[in-house]
């Protein structure tokens, strides 16, 4: 695999959980555009501009840069833009140049999730954005971060949809020998650009991560099935049973633990991606201990990923030209994504990128 994959500029991308965004200015980078964000008083929605003044390129999203209302005020010698970009004072004279202004985003908040579109604005559909529901429906409890990591964002989509990798990087976590020695099945929807990926395990090792927060005791019943929707959705609907738990009797979901596992896979720039992780429950909700110890246990896999494609990214980029890459069944769902997603760029360079403001 090239250690670059190619941006797909027209798709939503997450660029913040909702409660990241408020008075405070924020930067994030997607797709190598800097970006300012901040909660808008007037109606409370999400504000997405380029983080870049245009007199002098100071970023926006950096102090002494201040809110004044809803306008952004840069730090450096105050230019003044309103929520659409437009700069509406510059220092020492009355008329605002024309050009005087910094490209606005499309941007969708769901889910406790900003989504934000760097393409041709045109092309923006707030109902295309995928859903996650559970990350902030009734009667279910999220704990959530993210990490930056120095890696092609294609290589963190391998590694979530080949989840053999946790019996030998995540033992003693979420991995036991079952993952690794089951059978996947993979379903492709190549025009919704969704990839499903499925390891139902019977009979199989409790890892601690469910052994301790859910008091299992013995073997258990494992279901992973995982849903990408390319380029930046992945969920993962686990569930856990004691084995042999018998199915609900109106033949809906079976009886045991249901997890719901999120991952937000966002390109910042080339080698550069940021990995929004989430783990949500419906069960045991108003146990702290079990909030805090699945917050810091899947942490730690999500470090454990990081090291190792930080390592794997470093490792790529030394390689000598026309290395062969070999691939086998369990990689069957991260080839699909690398399908779609190679569509998804050439589809966008297709429709173009919209008209841009200068900056």
């Amino acid at each position: 695999m090239p250690h670059m994959t190619a941006f797909a500029r027209n798709q939503w991308y997450v660029a913040a959980y909702s409660h990241e965004v408020g008075r405070e200015l924020l930067g994030r980078t997607v797709l190598g555009e800097p970006l300012v964000l901040y909660r808008a008083e007037e109606d409370g929605g999400p504000v997405v501009l380029h983080d870049r003044c245009v007199h002098r390129r100071y970023p926006l999203s950096e102090a002494p840069t201040r809110l004044d209302g809803d306008r952004i005020v840069c730090g450096y010698h105050g230019f003044t833009y309103d929520t659409s970009g437009t700069c509406v004072y510059v220092p020492g004279q009355k008329r605002v140049p024309r050009t005087a202004r910094v490209a606005s985003y499309p941007v969708a908040e769901r889910d406790s999730l900003v989504w934000v579109w760097i393409g041709d604005p045109a092309l923006a559909d707030p109902e295309a954005v995928p859903r996650a529901r559970h990350l902030d429906a009734p009667g279910w409890v999220t704990v959530r971060g993210m990490e930056p990591i120095d890696a092609d964002y294609g290589l963190l989509v391998d590694n979530l949809l080949d989840l053999s990798h946790e019996t030998y990087l995540h033992g003693g976590h979420i991995g036991t020998p079952e993952v690794a020695e089951t059978p996947i099945t993979t379903e492709v929807d190549e025009g919704a650009g969704i990839v499903r990926v499925s390891r139902h395990m019977d009979d199989a090792e409790c890892p601690p991560f469910y052994a301790r927060s859910t008091g299992i005791v013995g073997r258990i019943d494992r279901w992973q099935d995982i849903e990408y929707h390319a380029p930046c959705l992945y969920v993962l609907h686990s569930r856990v049973a004691p084995t042999g738990t018998v199915p609900a009797p109106d033949g809906g979901d079976p009886e045991g633990f249901h997890t719901e596992i999120t991952y937000a896979v966002t390109p910042s720039g080339d080698g550069k991606v940021y990995d929004f992780w989430a783990v949500s429950r419906d069960w045991a909700t108003d146990d702290a201990e079990v909030t805090e110890f699945l917050y810091k246990s899947n942490r730690t896999v999500v470090m454990q990923d990081v090291d190792a494609l930080n390592l794997l990214q470093r490792t790529l980029g030394g390689e000598r030209a026309g290395y062969q890459e070999l691939s086998i069944n369990i990689d069957t769902g991260g080839l699909a994504a690398r399908r779609i997603l190679a569509r998804l760029v050439e589809e966008g360079e297709g429709a173009g990128t919209g008209p841009r403001v200068a900056r």
